[in-house]
This record gives C-alpha cells, structure tokens and sequence, in this order.
C-alpha cells in the first residue's frame, strides 16, 4: 500500500522544528530530506527514521523494523508522531550525526565517441 501524500505533509511539518523539511517520492513511498541529508522513509503510512547512535540515546527504548522488505532495520515512529517538539529534536538529532550526502557525478552530454 502506498503512502497518502497528506501524511507525508502531515510527517513534514510535525518535524519543521528541525531545519528544511523536504520529501520526494520514491516508488510510491516517500524519502524525507532535513537540510538535504535523508533523515527517514515513509513507507505504508509509517514513520521510520534512520537509526544513529544519538537518536538511539534520545529515545530510549526503541522500537525497530524494515520499511520494506529487505531494507535495514529503521526506528519506528508511533504514538509520539504527534508530539511536533519530540518529532524534531529527533530529526534534528539524526540529521546532525548523519554524513554529508555524496556530490552528484554530472551527466555526460552527447554519444561518446
């Protein structure tokens, strides 16, 4: 089942807090970018954050699952989805441990030769 996009706007601005918010979809489930890191997937009208050390520690026990089948383990987001300041300081917390993303090869022009 896909995502319905007003969750996804729903999940978006639940995390304002954190800094820029964006979300693209992706095979019918969306990726959701904070400062242009992706930070979590919302897949099946479910919240899973990428899983960090930090973000571990600020929620305690954790709750964990595949967004989809044969992905790694994310936290799952439940009850609190609807606690905007909990939502951000954990987006916040994730995005600020992740990695820079990678810089993008740029396309090649023409037919090679």
């Amino acid at each position: 089942m896909a995502s319905d996009s007003a969750f996804v706007e729903y999940i978006c601005a639940q995390m304002g807090g954190a800094g820029t918010i964006a979300s693209r979809k992706m095979f019918g489930e969306y990726a959701i970018y904070c400062e242009g890191k992706v930070v979590a997937l919302v897949c099946d009208n479910q919240l899973f954050v990428k899983p960090t050390t930090a973000g571990r520690a600020f929620v305690g026990q954790v709750v964990e699952a595949p967004p989809y089948p044969g992905a790694k383990a994310h936290f799952v987001v439940g009850e609190k989805l609807d606690d905007r300041e909990w939502v951000s300081s954990l987006i916040g917390i994730t995005g600020s441990e992740l990695p820079e993303p990678k810089p993008k090869m740029p396309r090649q022009s023409g037919r090679s030769r």
